[in-house]
């Protein structure tokens, strides 16, 4: 089980945000090359990066910064999402070094595009998935969709999607706990890995998740508790992977 720190972008800056409102954003940090660098020294092996600013404007708006986080993660994998919506922003993240860019809102409402870039860059693909009460949300969580969840997953699934990151956007930068139920229901009906995101407070949580492991669960999201100190990086990795040993 992995535990993958996020850095979300606004204006050049490393912020949270609750339940993805821009306007309710706290700086953390205003240097993410120095946030990734530490994640580092923490042990982390996997970055999930998000460009807030491309989310809602449909293209990337963090570029500086992410070549920054890049460089200073020293190779370590990095999962990037936030305004991705054509196969040249694919390719031009891919060789600079992201090993894995996250689509989005433009899964939903361009299913083509995210077949084209499943198959241009296979194995580079994920999809992010952000639901409330069991129902897709889009541009930046700011609209609802009727779309149900598990047969968007299914769908990308077929396309070639190397993984779904799913996010319960009712619970995200709350500290509310993660919705293991809906998680689990999502992974046990799918072949490729789930990657929880939203509502990770503590270590009791990273247990939870790490007891549902074998369903399909791979890695899980953290944002806002270890940058507020509900959660010690270091000792929730460590957990699990003691307790993926068992």
């Amino acid at each position: 089980m992995l535990i993958i720190p996020a850095i979300d972008l606004k204006e050049g800056k490393c912020v949270r945000l609750k339940q993805g409102v821009m306007e309710d954003a706290t700086v953390f940090s205003e240097d993410p090359g120095g946030m990734a660098a530490h994640w580092a020294r923490q042990g982390a092996r996997r970055l999930h990066v998000v460009d807030l600013n491309g989310a809602a404007a449909g293209k990337p708006k963090n570029e500086s910064a992410i070549k920054a986080i890049v460089a200073a993660a020293g190779g370590m994998p990095i999962q990037l999402g936030g305004g991705i919506r054509d196969l040249d922003t694919i390719e031009r993240y891919i060789d600079s070094g992201i090993r894995y860019v996250i689509i989005g809102t433009a899964a939903v409402k361009t299913p083509g595009f995210l077949r084209d870039a499943c198959t241009a860059f296979t194995g580079h693909v994920m999809v992010a998935l952000d639901a409330k009460d069991g129902k897709v949300a889009v541009d930046g969580w700011s609209k609802m969709t009727g779309h149900d969840v598990l047969d968007l997953a299914k769908k990308f699934e077929d396309y070639g999607t190397e993984a779904i990151i799913y996010t319960d956007i009712g619970r995200d930068g709350m500290l509310s706990g993660v919705n293991i139920a809906a998680t689990v229901e999502l992974a046990r009906q799918l072949s490729v890995p789930v990657i929880a995101s939203g509502g990770i407070t503590n270590l009791d949580d990273v247990t939870a998740l790490c007891n549902v492991e074998s369903e399909g669960i791979v890695g899980a999201i953290t944002g806002r508790a270890v940058y507020q100190g509900t959660l010690d990086f270091a000792a929730a990795q460590k957990l699990a992977d003691k307790l993926s040993k068992k």
